[in-house]
């Protein structure tokens, strides 16, 4: 009788392990659930870059305040020296233009004319401004300098300066100032760009052509 109890005892708790067994698989038989993915940060959309077009400019003339007429001469001299000075500079490699030596032989011939354009531009400056005249001079004649350096129009404004270059030094000394007042402009033309290609440029044309039948 006590073995009977055991095996009964020990049968009913084998059957309850096992129905607790088979809760457990019938539980960890279900799919479990996803877990959900952390969302990445989206960037912003970059702004598309858009490329700023500028075509070339021609260098600007020096302003000045309002001139006489003897100071507007000075002024045109001023500015053909500078040319031709930046023209020796920047054009040898043009050698039959002779920038160089036209620029020294016109300080040599036209010396005391440059000399009293500088004198009256100086009295310009003095009467705008007073003690600062010598500072508003060596400003200027740096401005007007640089407004005749080009790469956009190097080879006409070569060209023009070696044409300016050689009806300068061709005048009678007092005739600079004149002329300068005429030949200006024509200088500052030569600086836009696309004017043309210069007048001392041959163009050859170079169009593929049709050989001869050598073999017949």
């Amino acid at each position: 009788m006590k073995t009977s109890g055991v095996f009964l005892a020990t049968a009913a708790l084998t059957a309850l392990l096992m129905s607790g067994a088979g809760a457990a698989a019938t539980k960890s038989s279900k799919p479990a659930a996803a877990k959900p993915k952390p969302t990445a940060a989206v960037a912003p959309a970059a702004e598309p870059v858009v490329a700023t077009k500028r075509g070339p400019s021609a260098p600007q003339a020096v302003k000045l305040r309002q001139t006489t007429a003897a100071e507007a001469e000075a002024n045109a001299v001023w500015n053909i020296r500078a040319a031709l000075n930046i023209a020796a500079l920047q054009c040898q490699f043009l050698p039959f233009l002779a920038t160089v030596k036209t620029y020294n032989d016109i300080l040599r011939h036209h010396s005391e004319e440059l000399n009293q354009a500088r004198l009256t531009m100086l009295d310009h400056f003095k009467r705008y401004d007073g003690a600062k005249y010598q500072t508003s001079f060596d400003q200027y004649t740096t401005r007007t300098y640089n407004s005749f350096s080009t790469i956009d129009a190097q080879l006409p404004f070569c060209e023009e300066a070696g044409v300016v270059g050689r009806e300068i030094l061709s005048l009678p000394k007092g005739g600079f100032g004149k002329a300068a007042l005429r030949l200006n402009p024509e200088m500052r033309l030569s600086l836009e760009p696309g004017v043309g290609l210069p007048k001392s440029l041959i163009i050859v044309d170079i169009t593929p052509r049709p050989l001869p039948e050598f073999g017949a």
